[in-house]
């Protein structure tokens, strides 16, 4: 077997294997992933920290006792701490900030037998809908250089696609998993709110929006690193319901005959691109073949309150977090010290009143209660991911003045999808199943009810079977 070409095209499923039948060994996917990232990675910058030297070293330690033992991993560089490894979360003011500990994720995620190779580019806090962050520059699209990856978890959507590693550590607090799962072209769920943990740093004001997991190629590996790191942590505020049995016995399960509603057309009522509309009527018709009943069908929530209050959360949360690294660092931080779309969120986020945060989460769990009610009407609900395939680098480029008078309207409209499953906990999905003439990924997004990810699964495994996508290379690929 050639260690690089032909280990490159196997999801970490199969690497693992592999390994518990002796046929490779750690090490030898350790080496061959460090390969391809030195020889790609220049290209798309997806990897910004490599960590050989202590990945080799895991790979020599390591034992075939986790589900995942050896496979090669990559972690977002933002909410994953990872003891003696700089975490900078993309900004500048934590270049060298080196925490002493591993967060509760990468715990998990090292007993399932990952070995991380490496920390994926992010922007900065996470607070973009691409990744182009000032302390390491731009992360480009391996299907197309010239376009943007998505945020924040873009770094790893590229690597994964790009095959550098079979998987890769996403987080997801607007979309963070699903917008750049979707303009490149691979696997990208996030879980129901708190089904994975944020501790030791993070409580409630981030758990609000935000769920950690990860970006793939194929959905039983999505499925296998959920079962390696769902479950509450000690002192959780509260968890998301318990999942009946292993998410890996639900690859292949028959999923019945679902309810499927899908929309075309935001909640506030736009129309998105024609790609995107192709991408769902497609998606549709994919589903309707495979025996499910599809209707078109949207809940009744006005979107354009959704998105203000979804402003309102997510800016007190950065807000909140800006705090927290002043504090941490002794100083008064400034303009200065963040990128414009970092700082009008900061400042968004300082001018509201604890009434105004308390009656926007107040607000948003209407909202939830809305988005239930609709899906006792159907199972899952289907809508683009993106209301556009992925855009040039730098098009959400502005001057802090530009940003404060102009707000996030653009970026905004660019999501439109994905906020409800962070503002509601609802876990969602987005599945590749359409390129475009350009040869551009459009991913379709599938949201489904509150602790549900089982059927979300099974779905997603069906789609897979029936049409593949694993088989489709970037022209940037290892």
């Amino acid at each position: 077997m050639s260690l690089d070409t032909d280990l490159s095209e196997l999801d970490a499923t199969a690497q693992a294997l592999l390994v518990r039948e002796g046929q490779v060994s750690p090490a030898e996917l350790v080496d061959a992933a460090i390969e391809r990232i030195e020889r790609v990675n220049p290209a798309i910058n997806a990897v910004v920290t490599p960590m050989y030297d202590l990945a080799r070293k895991a790979a020599l330690d390591a034992l075939p006792d986790g589900p995942l033992a050896g496979v090669p991993f990559l972690l977002k560089d933002l909410g994953a701490a990872f003891a003696g490894v700089p975490m900078t979360g993309g900004a500048a003011v934590l270049r060298d900030f080196v925490p002493e500990y591993d967060s509760e994720m990468v715990i998990r995620l090292k007993r399932a037998g990952l070995i991380v190779v490496g920390k994926t580019n992010t922007p900065e806090l996470g607070c973009h809908a691409t990744t182009e962050p000032r302390l390491f520059g731009a992360t480009r699209n391996p299907w197309d250089t010239s376009r943007i990856p998505g945020g924040s978890s873009g770094g790893s959507a590229a690597a994964v696609a790009a095959r550098l590693v079979p998987a890769a550590h996403g987080s997801d607090g607007g979309g963070s998993i699903r917008i750049p799962a979707s303009c490149c072209g691979v696997f990208g769920l996030k879980p129901t709110r708190a089904r994975t943990p944020q501790g030791p740093d993070n409580g409630h004001p981030s758990s609000l929006l935000v769920v950690g997991h990860a970006l793939t190629r194929s959905v039983r590996d999505s499925a296998a690193l959920l079962d390696a790191t769902c479950g509450p942590d000690v002192g959780d505020p509260y968890w998301a319901p318990p999942r009946e049995r292993p998410y890996t016995d639900e690859i292949g399960a028959d999923p019945g005959k679902l309810r499927i509603s899908f929309s075309v057309q935001t909640l506030a009522g736009k129309q998105v691109h024609s790609d995107c509309v192709n991408a769902v009527r497609e998606a549709a018709d994919l589903c309707a073949q495979l025996g499910h009943e599809v209707t078109e069908a949207a809940p009744e929530i006005d979107g354009d309150h959704l998105k203000d209050q979804f402003l309102f959360a997510f800016s007190s949360l950065v807000a909140s977090s800006i705090e927290r690294l002043s504090r941490a660092t002794g100083r008064t931080l400034t303009a200065d010290d963040f990128e414009p779309a970092t700082w009008t969120a900061c400042e968004r986020g300082r001018a509201l009143s604890a009434a105004d945060y308390l009656l926007a989460v107040g607000d948003l769990q209407l909202i939830s209660r809305q988005m239930g009610l609709f899906l006792t009407t159907c199972d899952i609900w289907l809508t683009p991911t993106l209301a556009e395939p992925p855009v040039p680098l730098g098009s959400f480029d502005r001057t802090l003045q530009e940003y404060r008078e102009l707000g996030d309207e653009q970026v905004l409209s660019f999501i439109p999808f994905t906020p409800i499953c962070n503002v509601t906990g609802l876990p969602g999905m987005s599945v590749p199943l359409h390129w475009n003439a350009a040869g551009l990924p459009v991913g379709t997004h599938f949201v489904g009810r509150f602790g549900d990810e089982a059927t979300l699964f099974r779905l997603a495994a069906q789609m897979e079977e029936a049409r593949p996508w694993a088989d489709r290379r970037p022209p940037v690929c290892a």
